[in-house]
């Protein structure tokens, strides 16, 4: 058994193909073959079920791989201990966040991870969460910023900031003579919110249950496929919608929008940091926590 064996494997899992996994391993599709079938004759097991159409992880197989993922990282430490001289903050961070995060945080983070650390430049990606869920696991991503609750085996969580909601709208909505709104009147409102699969939507729809009957009654909840999209369209007028305060402080005003605050207790989420608890590298995450907590979240001003 050799790590190039165990890095094929890992690889084959992840693509599910041998033709794509011999390509990002840089050989032929034969030689990885030939290796994977001769690592399962060694271990007496099948690791793989396969077929004309797929390739299938056995669950045998998904404890070995899980397992083998660990030995390569382990294995990158060693690596790392002897370029670096124990240093963890001397290579690059593998990132990832939610769509609704990655794009108002990511502008702030990167300066202040590289004021903290400078030999450690971020990789960042943005993805939904069930993405960024299977990225963690498999060691593609370092770690995560999502929104809670996320729950994943050999995965630590760490809560980093609560994060309230506001509301938008025209700039000639009526309710942009009141200086705070009252959540329970999104109800009545037409509403804007991101299409199925993006984990803001259900956050909206829980902190906001008056939504929900919105979704089988008259009032039409259209959906976007970014806030973005859906701030021009609350611009052109086409109805209100939510949005986390992140994606509004620090974002260029836009006239045709108003923006308002809820009524306390504010609709919010809380925004975590998750990383697999075999990372090897915690004075990262430690500096990643540091950088985030400098990103301040500012109240929206009432006046």
């Amino acid at each position: 058994m050799t790590l190039t064996e165990l890095r094929y494997i890992v690889t084959l899992a992840q693509e599910q193909h041998f033709g794509h996994a011999a390509e990002r391993c840089y050989v032929s599709q034969p030689t990885l073959s030939i290796a994977v079938k001769k690592l399962e004759e060694e271990l007496g097991v099948a690791l793989f079920e396969r077929s004309k159409s797929a390739v299938r992880v056995t669950p045998i197989g998904e404890k070995v791989i899980r397992q083998a993922q660990i030995v390569l990282e382990q294995a990158d430490v060693v690596r790392d201990l002897a370029k670096h001289g124990k240093d963890q903050l001397a290579s690059p961070l593998r990132v990832g966040a939610i769509y609704t995060i990655g794009p108002y945080l990511f502008p702030q983070l990167i300066p202040e991870v590289q004021q903290l650390a400078p030999q450690m430049p971020l990789y960042i990606e943005e993805n939904f969460t069930e993405k960024l869920r299977i990225k963690i696991r498999n060691g593609e991503l370092d770690a995560i910023i999502i929104a809670l609750p996320f729950n994943e085996a050999d995965v630590l969580t760490r809560a980093i900031f609560d994060e309230p909601f506001v509301m938008v709208m025209p700039k000639d909505h009526p309710l942009t003579q009141q200086k705070e709104v009252d959540p329970a009147v999104m109800g009545e409102e037409r509403m804007l919110l991101l299409g199925e699969g993006h984990c803001f939507r259900d956050q909206v729809l829980e902190a906001c249950p008056t939504l929900n009957n919105s979704l089988h009654g008259q009032h039409l909840l259209n959906e976007g496929s970014s806030l973005e999209t859906i701030r021009m369209m609350v611009a052109s007028g086409l109805g209100s919608s939510v949005l986390p305060l992140s994606a509004v402080e620090g974002h260029p005003s836009t006239p045709l929008v108003a923006v308002r605050p809820f009524r306390s207790p504010p609709p919010m989420r809380t925004v975590a940091l998750a990383w697999r608890a075999s990372f090897p590298r915690p004075q990262a995450i430690e500096v990643l926590v540091q950088a985030i907590n400098r990103c301040q979240v500012k109240p929206v001003d009432n006046s």
